[in-house]
């Protein structure tokens, strides 16, 4: 099966090129395949999502992407200028206008059907991610990437936003990659997880990595008890792909 998005080799230096961010990380994603990347506070793993997009300058390394490839994006941070009037309708059409009745549909897959003439400013933090996620499904990607998406949400929003992008993966057959601090509850929805720390520390199935001595060093001795770690229908697709995919550390170098 062809990747979306391959990496081999990948280094990122911080900005002014003096330390590294990212170091030798090897990296795919298939078609329909959900991919969770965890790790501490300057691990790199939002370097990681920006230098697979092509936003962030590699210092060695190659990115291949698909040809044809259309990614929907969910960034970490969206900030709205209050003293300006924003409908959820505008905002859809930003910078290229879709139909009413495109918007409408992007709106019901995501839950917030009814909200296009709210302005911005009046969303809950929920029905903002779920905005966003809409907006990022207006053109079908073949591939969703989200960069800590439900930063401020409190834990049942948490819950709830997983349990969406499950459903629109079963939905629309996009692939997901996502960035999460969520330790709790982001192996619900998630095929493979890597853990990252400046390099690949481990990487393979929620199980494998929830229980490898690279994650526990990371995020503590009783973190393996910590992760809810459930099953859903795509996990049996996946087993015999994925059970032994946990690997060996990387050697670190200069990164934080």
């Amino acid at each position: 099966m062809s990747a979306l998005i391959e990496a081999h080799g990948l280094t990122v230096l911080r900005p002014g090129g003096r330390d590294t961010v990212l170091q030798g990380v090897d990296f795919r994603i298939d078609p329909q395949e959900i991919v969770t990347v965890v790790g501490p506070n300057g691990s790199g793993k939002s370097s990681l999502i920006r230098a697979l997009l092509g936003h962030m300058p590699l210092a060695a390394g190659r990115v291949t992407r698909r040809a044809g490839l259309r990614i929907g994006y969910v960034p970490q941070r969206v900030q709205v200028d209050t003293t300006i009037p924003m409908t959820v309708r505008r905002f859809l059409s930003l910078p290229r206008r879709v139909s009413d009745g495109v918007a409408a549909r992007v709106l019901a897959r995501t839950g917030v059907e009814g909200v296009g003439a709210r302005q911005l400013t009046q969303l809950s933090g929920g029905q903002f991610q779920r905005v966003l996620l809409a907006r990022a499904l207006l053109h079908g990607p073949h591939l969703l990437v989200l960069d800590e998406p439900t930063q401020g949400l409190d834990q049942p929003g948490i819950v709830a936003f997983y349990k969406l992008i499950e459903e629109v993966r079963r939905q629309t057959g996009a692939a997901v990659l996502m960035v999460s601090h969520d330790l709790l509850v982001v192996m619900r929805a998630s095929d493979r997880v890597i853990c990252l720390n400046g390099h690949v520390c481990c990487e393979g199935t929620p199980q494998h990595v929830s229980s490898a001595p690279e994650y526990r060093a990371l995020f503590g001795a009783g973190s393996e008890g910590t992760l809810a770690l459930y099953r859903h229908r795509h996990d049996h697709d996946h087993d015999h792909d994925r059970d032994a995919a946990c690997l060996h550390p990387r050697r670190q170098s200069g990164a934080s």
